[in-house]
């Protein structure tokens, strides 16, 4: 069957569903697709995840969620209990093993876990521990959780967590794949998302709303607004178009508060846009903004600093729900109570922003407009290329280096694009590759960087955008020389 932006028919879902579901014995357990849709129906809109959002959207307010997983139930529902009070929605972050569907190494991770009496794995190998254990999570807690991971096939891992109770789930066609595989060819990634999207849309035909968050911050590493803009527009019309009804489109933290504020405000008035022109209308649209996701400094307090600039970001962007970071970032998975650490100091800088005037005036008009203009302009090209389809337009996009996510490892990327910070800390591209941008706004951008260019006295070159992908690590937002 050719790729293409069509709903799955139902009878080929369920097709293709009999074998997803003997990819791991586990499947066997979530056989009954109607038994899923009764258990979800029975769980309380307290604990439904498109409710808190929708409520925060309504009451301008911004949700905290964590990142955690741990290898083990007990000691995975423990984290969650002490994470709860501190937080709005919860996770569950799936490990690395099962992110690669390698369930039989996930199965020996969670026995030396138990043999160590402490998680050996980076997350929580829910396929592994099935639909019972999944439940046992989701009935340990009062509040939404979702399923955060990074999976370019992520079809078994959905129906089972799905069928156990969670709410949301996370991910991709393009955001889990060309920022996490090299070898995974994109037009097989669509295709497990769109079975994954047509899942959601038929749990709300059953009248159950699943959250479908793609994941925005990419790479994570100074990603032009625009670059993450188009990967969220495209992931959410795939996902829409197979079902799903409540999109949280996301975008990871540049550090230039103008941007920032700007490329929420504009990822919601374009999402609108695209949707409605796609003929779409009937749907719950939220935003998420993340945290700063490239390297951290080592020492707590600087990451603390980082950590707040983040929250007060979100705060100001009018995002829906923010992504909280800890100050163990630079040295690896953090201890329950660094992430709390995290959780507390972004709760104190959203309470004392919610109630500030965002930046507003001629400098936020423009960058909003410019992100517009540069999302127009290779959305356009996208369609084109699929001659009016998506699915197929994507596909093609990277594959003409019309769609380049900067620093990814995917073979389909053509890693051509390079951005760099202009002199008051913005997002600007310093080298376009193919990407189609119009020639005013190549040259606005040029103009920008030779303007910090004068500043440190030295003409644009590569090494700037060195130094600036190290910068915060260094204190620094702007990689300057010192």
């Amino acid at each position: 069957m050719e790729l293409s932006n069509k709903r799955i028919e139902r009878r080929d879902f369920f097709a293709q569903r009999q074998q997803v579901l003997r990819t791991w014995h586990t499947g066997k357990d979530v056989e009954d697709f109607d038994l899923g849709v009764a258990y979800q129906r029975a769980i309380p809109q307290a604990k439904r995840f498109s409710t808190a959002l929708r409520k925060a959207d309504l009451a301008g307010k911004t949700l905290l969620q964590p990142r955690a997983g741990v290898a083990l139930v007990p000691e995975h529902i423990k984290l969650l209990t002490f994470l709860e009070d501190s937080c709005d929605v919860l996770p569950t972050t799936i490990d690395a093993y099962t992110r690669l569907n390698r369930y039989e190494e996930a199965a020996s991770g969670i026995a030396r876990s138990e043999e160590a009496g402490t998680s050996l794995l980076n997350g929580f190998p829910a396929v592994n521990h099935g639909l019972a254990g999944c439940r046992r999570v989701v009935e340990a807690l009062s509040k939404p959780v979702q399923v955060r991971h990074g999976t370019p096939d992520a079809r078994l891992l959905a129906e089972i967590t799905l069928a156990a109770g969670f709410t949301a789930y996370e991910g991709g066609g393009i955001s889990y794949n060309v920022p996490y595989a090299k070898k995974v060819p994109l037009e097989q990634s669509i295709r497990h998302w769109q079975y994954c999207d047509r899942l959601v849309g038929l749990f709300e035909e059953e009248g159950v709303r699943i959250d479908r968050e793609p994941f925005g911050p990419l790479s994570g590493t100074l990603v032009p607004p625009f670059v993450s803009h188009c990967v969220a527009l495209i992931e959410g019309l795939l996902a829409l178009e197979q079902g799903a009804r409540c999109l949280t489109l996301g975008y990871g933290q540049a550090g230039n508060l103008m941007q920032d504020v700007a490329a929420i405000r504009s990822l919601r008035e374009l999402a609108h846009e695209y949707f409605q022109q796609s003929g779409h209308d009937d749907y719950q649209l939220n935003t998420v903004f993340h945290q700063w996701m490239g390297g951290f400094p080592t020492n707590e307090s600087g990451a603390h600093a980082v950590i707040c600039w983040g929250a007060a970001m979100a705060a100001m962007s009018g995002a829906t729900k923010v992504i909280v970071k800890t100050p163990h970032e630079a040295s690896g998975v953090p201890t329950k109570e660094a992430n709390k650490q995290g959780l507390d100091a972004t709760t104190q800088i959203l309470n004392m922003v919610r109630d500030q005037h965002p930046p507003s005036g001629p400098a936020l008009e423009r960058e909003v407009e410019l992100i517009k203009r540069e999302v127009r302009a290779v959305m356009a090209k996208v369609f084109e290329l699929g001659k009016g389809d998506v699915a197929v337009g994507a596909v093609r996009a990277f594959e003409a280096g019309v769609m380049d996510i900067p620093f990814a490892p995917a073979a389909c990327n053509a890693g051509k694009l390079l951005p760099v910070r202009d002199n008051e800390g913005a997002v600007r591209i310093f080298e376009p590759g193919r990407v189609p941008l119009p020639d005013d706004v190549l040259a606005y951008h040029r103009e920008r960087i030779e303007e910090r260019a004068r500043a440190e006295n030295r003409a644009p070159s590569f090494q700037m955008v060195v130094d600036d992908i190290y910068a915060i690590s260094k204190s620094m937002l702007i990689g300057r020389p010192r």
